[in-house]
């Protein structure tokens, strides 16, 4: 009976979050909409989507989001986000912790989801991981948006580990675009979105949601083949903060 009864509050907590990522958009779906008919209107969409819509959900959820910071991102710099990634609330939170407006990375599959997808295609990169012109085309769309002020956020596992593993490997492309736009990459920590609101269906529970901005590696000095030591660095930070004891 216990048992039953707990599922039936991960049903309901998970019913409860797609409400909460539905109702801001319909509500607000004017404005979204058009401040992505320009990408010069961007910046005025990712304050939208901030303010309005990821910050309901994370609370909404009785997920108060508790940041640390060992270094501050300045204002009008352009930077490479990159975290673990273990839940959908990773999206709701790296909004949270960067004011700078950044675009985001992801697969061509989100593009699919109800009503969120609907502005995933819009505004961020989608990329077809089976696709080397795809692959490809990442890093023009990049580009431009890093020619008009913008951050960009990958997270670089590629995709969701597996529920035993604490951080996959990393793909090259976010150290290598940074080194190319000589960017400095933001790692962060996500410790607790698994544990809030995992891709398993019976899982989640309210509760903080902690996460840690490590101070940045800057790449100036860097040259392409540098990339893999790099990304390696960057994956040592998260990994090794993971599994403090």
């Amino acid at each position: 009976m216990i048992t039953i009864l707990k599922n039936i509050g991960h049903i309901a907590y998970r019913i409860w979050f797609y409400i909460l990522v539905a109702v801001p958009i319909f509500l607000f779906f004017p404005f979204l909409l058009v401040t992505t008919l320009s990408e010069k209107w961007y910046p005025q969409f990712f304050w939208l989507a901030r303010n309005l819509w990821a910050t309901p959900i994370l609370y909404g959820m009785g997920c108060p989001p508790k940041i640390i910071r060992e270094q501050k991102l300045e204002k009008g710099k352009s930077y490479m986000l990159v975290a673990n990634h273990t839940s959908m609330l990773d999206i709701m939170l790296m909004l949270r912790i960067s004011k700078n407006p950044f675009v985001f990375v992801g697969k061509k599959e989100l593009a699919k989801i109800p009503v969120f997808g609907f502005f995933f295609k819009r505004v961020c990169i989608m990329v077809d991981r089976e696709n080397t012109r795809s692959r490809t085309g990442v890093y023009r769309r990049a580009q431009r948006r890093l020619n008009q002020g913008l951050s960009i956020c990958i997270f670089p596992e590629g995709g969701v580990p597996e529920e035993n593993v604490v951080l996959d490997s990393f793909k090259d492309g976010a150290f290598k675009m940074a080194i190319a736009h000589n960017i400095p990459v933001v790692p962060m920590t996500f410790y607790d979105s698994k544990k809030r609101f995992s891709f398993t269906f019976l899982s989640g529970s309210p509760g903080k949601l902690r996460a840690k901005v490590h101070t940045f590696f800057k790449t100036g000095l860097l040259a392409e083949e540098d990339k893999s030591t790099l990304r390696e660095e960057v994956r040592e930070v998260i990994l090794n903060e993971l599994t403090k004891k």
